[in-house]
């Protein structure tokens, strides 16, 4: 699969790497959609878009490893079917191109651009992710493993347009951590609270790792501070601080309707984003809600 580029002539990044299609380090471009994240466009600033788009958005639509080795590039899980960090436009097929248009790939551009530490390419989320844990990646990536080292073509790729921002560029502000405290009194809870529509949180969450963030407690009725924390600390692995929307422990228990995940063996908790557990809970990964003291959405006694 290519992508097609109807605006320049220039080669893009399809494939093995070998050379950058265009130098990184020109005059930054920032998107001025006006539906444009502010968040998403001030990461974006001093950032080289036309080396991005050139360069690093071709990446996303090459085939590679993954649940079907050879045949996965990014898109497959980053487009329509995620809500992650790195949620891209929908690509276009028209008469056999396939392609972003110019105000999708600045979109793009923006929604990337959040992922990456300007003039950090060790400390960049994009980077780290698909890169092996022995090179210094991060522990999970659930599409695989892109690069086994920082020499691959790729990645050094994606490394030139990082350390190529210009010095207007600022990593993007890192929202509040989910409070501790209102985690223990306000949202552990939910966890031995089922719904009619969805079975509850411990059924299949008591494990161990990154899963058992729904432990349920000892004594039926309450958990111990080490017991809260270790259940917060696998929690933080579903959440992105100040953004609900991109949380999958948010959207995975969600109706797919409204925006959830096409699958939730546990069934669908909430039927829309206007469901009251839903907003309380919104607004604690936002950093608003703080504290031991509960909003009525999440006042119930635990099981």
């Amino acid at each position: 699969m290519s992508v097609d580029r109807p605006r320049t002539n220039r080669a893009v990044v399809v494939g093995v790497v070998g050379v950058l299609a265009a130098s990184c380090g020109g005059t930054p471009a920032v998107s001025t959609l006006e539906s444009a994240d502010a968040v998403y466009a001030s990461a974006a600033r001093g950032l080289d878009y036309e080396c991005y788009r050139d360069n690093v958005e071709p990446m996303f639509v090459r085939p590679r490893g993954g649940f079907v080795p050879g045949a996965a590039p990014c898109v497959s899980c980053h487009t329509y079917q995620t809500t992650t960090p790195l949620k891209l436009e929908p690509l276009n097929v028209e008469n056999g191109r396939v392609f972003w248009t110019e105000e999708q790939s600045r979109r793009n551009f923006q929604v990337v651009s959040r992922l990456v530490v300007p003039n950090d390419p060790d400390s960049s989320r994009l980077l780290r992710k698909p890169l092996a844990a022995e090179a210094g990646g991060a522990e999970e990536h659930t599409g695989g493993t892109f690069w086994e080292s920082k020499d691959d073509p790729e990645w050094r790729v994606l490394a030139e347009w990082v350390t190529s921002a210009g010095p207007g560029a600022a990593p993007p502000a890192t929202p509040p951590q989910p409070d501790f405290a209102f985690f223990r009194q306000c949202v552990q809870p939910i966890f031995t609270n089922p719904r009619p529509n969805a079975v509850a949180c411990t059924e299949c969450h008591s494990g161990g790792g990154r899963m058992g963030f729904g432990r349920a407690p000892r004594d039926g009725r309450s958990w111990t501070e080490d017991e809260s924390r270790a259940s917060y600390d696998a929690l933080m692995s579903f959440i992105e601080p100040g953004f609900p929307q991109l949380s999958r422990f948010l959207h995975h228990p969600l109706n797919p309707r409204v925006g959830g995940d096409f699958m939730h063996n546990g069934g669908r908790r909430w039927s829309s984003r206007e469901d009251p557990e839903w907003q309380a809970l919104a607004a604690w990964i936002r950093g608003e809600a703080r504290g031991e003291q509960c909003p009525p959405a999440l006042q119930f006694t635990t099981n």
